[in-house]
């Protein structure tokens, strides 16, 4: 049976769950829970954890088949406010996604913690959120990071050089950090640990009061006003894209 609407990322297809949330039709969570709970066809078939939709497979979620239509690729710059959770769970209060209220589904690409603002980007391709994610591709972030009292020299060589934050990942990787003000400083990183800052922050004798980021890869936060997001520009997305592929 054919169905040209329904589109795969390989000849193998993609696993069930991937199906649904790079449509931006449910989350892979919700998916994995349908699956379980028999809602999910393929074909003629209850679907099961791992299974995989081919080209031409027909898939229907509680008896109504998904019908995907070709998607104009989506991402865009956020400027997250403290206070406002990374979730996709829209029933988390202060979620991300109820704040930005883009008119189709988005998914944010990695985290900032709920005390931090800034960038941070988000799209309607599970492709890039997956290339950006990947440790292996050393993507820069950048932060301005304002302490409690004034840092020294020792104690910006000792976050430049790397440290264990105790997260089981054994070093930070080394990371370039410089002076902004007696009690500021700015942190070019190349990866995403749960906390990361504020933890080798709190190793050195001193604590985060704000943490902004400013930069990701080629993309700037610049004067977008907080609370508020826009759209790539073509060549903002065109540089971005370029440098995940």
């Amino acid at each position: 049976m054919n169905n040209p609407d329904v589109k795969t990322s390989s000849l193998e297809g993609m696993r069930i769950n991937r199906f649904f949330t790079e449509n931006g039709i449910i989350s892979r969570r919700a998916a994995d829970q349908a699956v379980v709970d028999g809602r999910i066809m393929i074909n003629d078939k209850v679907a099961k954890l791992g299974d995989r939709v081919l080209k031409h497979d027909i898939v229907s979620l509680d008896g109504k088949v998904i019908r995907i239509s070709k998607k104009k690729p989506v991402i865009i710059a956020f400027n997250k406010p403290v206070g406002i959770e990374c979730t996709s769970n829209e029933d988390v209060p202060e979620n991300i996604i109820s704040k930005v209220n883009y008119p189709e589904r988005v998914f944010h690409i990695g985290r900032l913690d709920k005390m931090s603002e800034g960038l941070i980007l988000l799209t309607n391709i599970g492709d890039v959120v997956n290339k950006i994610l990947r440790a292996r591709n050393f993507h820069e972030k950048e932060y301005v990071v304002k302490l409690n009292c004034p840092i020294s020299d020792r104690q910006i060589a000792e976050l430049s050089a790397g440290m264990d934050i105790d997260d089981g990942k054994g070093p930070t990787r080394p990371c370039e950090v410089r002076r902004a003000g007696h009690n500021t400083i700015i942190m070019v990183l190349t990866e995403g640990r749960n906390r990361q800052i504020r933890r080798m922050i709190e190793l050195i004798g001193l604590r985060v009061s704000t943490l902004r980021r400013i930069r990701i890869m080629n993309i700037n936060l610049g004067s977008l006003p907080r609370g508020t997001w826009r759209n790539l520009t073509a060549a903002e997305e065109k540089s971005l894209l370029n440098e995940i592929t």
